[in-house]
């Protein structure tokens, strides 16, 4: 993630957590302004951390559609992630200071063409609200291939199978594996289904995740004949 401008700090008070598993945790922040955030379905905000011996920024997807209020941010903890730990230390009530928000790795409305989602673990949050926003209208086919290291990690699962129950255009995958197999799980099935399968090279794809894997996917789907503008990724 990558911030593109300088705006404003804001204000969020904390209003409500959720703990999705022992190391996993969404907060709901509402502004103190009263007003909703405006941003599109992928974007990031950029909180203020303040530590005991300096401030360091950090950002966090939105992960609640686009028009919700409270919003939510969805996050982990990381060994030696002090910008987590602060943020599962915040309670109901605090204040969060944050700037944005930014970031390019966004969809505002469903592409002409087949889409395909593939995250791993919490980079669900991005992309959550890209597939309420494409699903509110017409929309071509949609997969979510949802890669966690256990059934309690796939994150929002209820709501995406209720998507695929409702809605046949569109398809929910999830993979539970290894930590040291997410990506050659992931980069496997995505050869096999969207390379080897077909010679079909309209579809789109939105990748997100952590580290070189998500790298290795970008390549391989572009390397495949797939448009550049058509690969959309963001690396964590």
């Amino acid at each position: 993630m990558t911030q593109t401008s300088t705006r404003p700090t804001r204000v969020a008070i904390l209003d409500r957590i959720v703990d999705h598993t022992s190391d996993t945790r969404s907060i709901f922040l509402s502004l103190a302004d009263n007003h909703k955030i405006r941003f599109v379905p992928g974007q990031f905000i950029s909180i203020a951390i303040a530590l005991a011996d300096e401030t360091r920024t950090r950002p966090y997807t939105i992960a609640s559609p686009v028009g919700e209020a409270p919003f939510e941010i969805c996050f982990n903890r990381v060994p030696g992630g002090r910008g987590a730990e602060w943020l599962f230390d915040r309670k109901v009530g605090d204040t969060v200071e944050f700037t944005g928000p930014y970031g390019t790795f966004t969809m505002d409305s469903a592409p002409a063409a087949e889409t395909i989602f593939i995250v791993e673990g919490t980079a669900i949050a991005p992309v959550r609200p890209m597939i309420h926003r494409a699903s509110a209208g017409a929309h071509h086919a949609m997969t979510l291939l949802y890669a966690a290291t256990s059934p309690e990690h796939l994150l929002y699962r209820a709501e995406f199978e209720s998507f695929a129950a409702r809605d046949g255009t569109f398809h929910f995958e999830p993979m539970v594996t290894q930590p040291h197999d997410v990506y050659s799980r992931l980069l496997a099935e995505a050869e096999r289904r969207w390379v080897a399968a077909d010679s079909d090279r309209s579809r789109h794809f939105y990748l997100c995740g952590v580290g070189k894997g998500i790298i290795a996917l970008r390549d391989l789907l572009r390397g495949a004949g797939y448009q550049r503008r058509s690969v959309h990724y963001e690396q964590w």
